[in-house]
């Protein structure tokens, strides 16, 4: 069973967020522990797995992902990879239809190679910071959503880039605070820096400290942000180790998430399902 691994929201290798993808045969998903089995040995923040649907009007395939410790409800970066899988492999042209547990997700090849991802826009609640994460965090938040059931994040504005980038948390903390994780958002600190925000995404609680590159949070950072700078279409920054930039356009109740990916590993699994 043919296996990959592609860098998304990348342009060239050792950069954005790795994912494994796995191509499946026609027919239902194999076992879930094998799935998660799977997911642990690859040991990247998400594997993918998707098969080809038949009877379906909606959509073409179906996708599923898993970090290395449970099945997540939407992942953005690594449908971007399972996307790009198709396109190179010749298994799709133009745009793909997915359905995941978060709905009919689309991706489209634009003539530059960039992939545009269709994924819902995610709600924000305004809440009350929860006690212990300025202590976890290490710094006062500015203000504190919550981003609604398909990701179940806390989005959490901080005073700048400076301490975006500067962020040491208390993993452990940050673990019992939400339902998924953390995304640590301030506005660039410099105009024509090439990015409008930036964020760093911290999931603990999913055995991901951090994450390099989540289109998912996208999904919520971009109608946080288009509210605030006052444009739909803004670039997204992800300062983490690896780094990544993600192009948010917000259309109302959907989000395009446009980037780049790259095919790093591409090898044979041995032990089928």
């Amino acid at each position: 069973m043919r296996i990959r691994i592609v860098d998304a929201f990348a342009d060239r290798p050792f950069t954005g967020n790795p994912a494994g993808v796995l191509l499946l045969d026609a027919g239902p998903f194999p076992d879930d522990a094998w799935l998660q089995s799977v997911a642990a040995e690859v040991n990247l923040s998400e594997t993918a797995f998707a098969h080809p649907l038949t009877g379906d009007a909606e959509a073409d395939y179906a996708l599923r992902w898993f970090t290395p410790a449970a099945e997540v409800g939407m992942c953005g970066h690594a449908t971007l990879a399972t996307a790009h899988v198709l396109h190179t492999a010749g298994l799709a042209a133009g745009a793909v239809r997915f359905r995941a547990r978060c709905g009919i997700l689309g991706a489209e090849v634009h003539p530059d190679g960039t992939l545009a991802l269709d994924f819902p826009t995610s709600p924000l609640l305004p809440v009350t910071p929860p006690a212990g994460l300025a202590e976890a965090l290490g710094t006062e938040p500015l203000s504190v959503h919550d981003t609604g059931e398909h990701i179940g994040d806390l989005l959490v504005e901080l005073a700048d880039e400076r301490t975006v980038r500067a962020l040491k948390p208390d993993l452990p903390a940050l673990a019992a605070l939400s339902d998924r994780g953390v995304i640590a958002t301030a506005a660039a600190d410099q105009a024509g820096s090439g990015h409008d925000y930036v964020s760093r995404c911290f999931f603990p609680r999913l055995g991901i400290d951090e994450d390099p590159v989540t289109g998912s949070a996208h999904t919520a950072l971009a109608p946080f942000w288009s509210a605030r700078l006052g444009s739909p279409r803004l670039t997204g920054l992800q300062a983490s180790a690896r780094s990544g930039t993600v192009r948010t356009e917000l259309r109302g109740d959907r989000t395009l998430l446009t980037g780049r990916a790259v095919t790093v590993v591409d090898g044979e699994l041995l032990t089928a399902p």
